[in-house]
């Protein structure tokens, strides 16, 4: 018995304590320690890093381009899916995000652009108040100025970290009964990417209070950890306490958006109509899915329903132009991709204008006009992706095949998530008898867009040339 226990000890002291540990094991042991660790390979529907296996039938990329994460171009810009985010705690503390920089105000907070933080501008003698020399304690404990205090910290001088102190010290004075000083302090988590702190804090925050700010901030949160099923069910849930709010059903539009089920998106931004029909986020997705879905002149209506709420700016008129054209209401697309160009901020703007000003000239046949509206495009952004292949293809007509290859491979060099200049060059390498650098295109082809049929038909050809050689 002795020697069958000291045996047993043995072989419990070899498991326990081992001399080296593989790269792979210390990766999993930091993913079990890490809870803001997502899963590698998630299943299809819940995750916004895949949106290609969204189960709601997404559109094809034939039909409606697709930005480089894979997701369709919607009809609204969002500022909070625009900005870049730091991605380590170390680098958003230092990053000095302040509000003369370009970083929208609007994604700090949940709903909208708080008053009086723009009125805020810095005293060009000096800053407004010398946070270093602030006794927090001191103002903790006086809850009304506080309040200002951290708004100002917050989104003005965006010093997170003086902010969290202050919160923490407040809501310590405050024995932990205010949901206001809660809510703050996961804005502050949240920021700092810590997103299971600001989960507790919001949490905890809904539990003494119901807002539904507090339930936007929530679910941003659950965004940044790729559980858009688990925010889609808060914004739901968030609906029966606040029947027809519309923050909320714009939330769950878009989250099925970005999944790709743009059908179930564009009810739910219907019902946003319902509730407020002058909401432009939902006038402009809901026109831009009716013209992907070859319906310009039904989002043409919605179109026009902006220009007469005011909106005055060069997409919407860009917008306008291109439902004219396939509306075949010829006489008014010009003259509004002209206003177009005189209303465009930038040079992006002003290349994509000339860009589908390229698409109406190759509409109507005029191909020399088209070449030349592209070359227009590359002369404002020289890094237009869908300009090249399309001047390629101009090329190839003319028959300078060396221009084109060279113009396709900028193009798939650019944008790689599109499918057509690697379906391009395929074709022109199988015509002049590169049956190699085709088959290469064409996999690249049919990777970035596995439905395309002319992709299959092609592998299927070249294979067939490999198996007679």
């Amino acid at each position: 018995i002795q020697a069958a226990w000291n045996l047993k000890t043995r072989a419990l002291t070899e498991m326990v304590y081992v001399d080296e540990i593989d790269v792979d094991q210390e990766g999993i042991a930091e993913m079990i320690l890490d809870e803001n660790a997502i899963a590698q390979v998630a299943r299809p529907g819940t995750s916004l890093k895949l949106p290609g296996t969204s189960q709601g039938g997404g559109p094809s990329p034939a039909v409606r381009p697709v930005t480089q994460s894979g997701r369709p171009i919607t009809g609204f810009v969002r500022p909070s899916t625009q900005s870049g985010w730091p991605s380590t705690m170390e680098q958003a503390i230092r990053t000095p995000r302040t509000a003369l920089t370009a970083r929208p105000i609007t994604s700090a907070s949940g709903g909208y652009v708080r008053l009086g933080t723009a009125s805020m501008l810095t005293n060009p003698d000096g800053p407004f108040i010398n946070l270093s020399r602030l006794n927090l304690t001191k103002y903790a404990q006086k809850p009304k100025l506080a309040k200002a205090l951290f708004e100002y910290i917050f989104h003005h001088e965006n010093d997170v970290k003086n902010a969290l102190d202050l919160a923490a010290l407040a809501t310590e004075h405050a024995q932990f009964k205010d949901w206001w000083w809660k809510v703050q302090i996961g804005k502050c988590y949240y920021r700092l990417g810590l997103y299971r702190e600001a989960e507790k804090q919001f949490k905890s925050a809904l539990k003494q209070q119901d807002m539904v700010d507090t339930i936007l901030y929530l679910a941003k949160v659950y965004l940044r950890l790729d559980q858009p099923v688990t925010a889609l069910n808060l914004f739901k849930q968030g609906l029966d306490r606040f029947p027809g709010e519309v923050t909320l059903i714009c939330g769950i539009a878009r989250i099925y958006e970005e999944m790709n089920n743009i059908s179930s998106a564009a009810e739910y931004y219907k019902d946003v109509l319902k509730q407020d029909n002058t909401h432009v986020e939902a006038i402009a997705c809901i026109g831009s899915n009716h013209f992907y879905s070859d319906q310009p002149e039904i989002a043409l209506r919605f179109y026009r329903r902006l220009l007469q709420m005011g909106v005055y700016n060069c997409q919407l008129f860009n917008n306008l132009g291109l439902c004219c054209f396939y509306a075949q209401q010829y006489d008014m697309t010009l003259s509004l991709f002209e206003r177009a160009l005189f209303l465009a901020e930038n040079e992006e703007e002003t290349a994509d204008v000339w860009y589908n000003l390229g698409h109406v000239a190759v509409g109507i046949g005029d191909l020399n006009l088209a070449y030349q509206c592209f070359k227009l495009t590359l002369v404002n952004n020289n890094d237009y992706a869908e300009a090249y292949n399309n001047l390629a293809v101009l090329e190839m007509r003319k028959g300078h095949t060396e221009q084109a290859r060279a113009l396709l491979q900028t193009a798939s060099s650019l944008a790689p998530h599109m499918y057509e200049p690697h379906f391009n060059v395929a074709i022109l390498s199988e015509k002049v008898g590169d049956l190699q650098r085709s088959y290469t295109a064409a996999q690249k082809s049919e990777e970035a867009f596995p439905g395309h049929v002319d992709t299959q038909q092609l592998i299927k050809q070249l294979k067939e040339h490999f198996a007679m050689l």
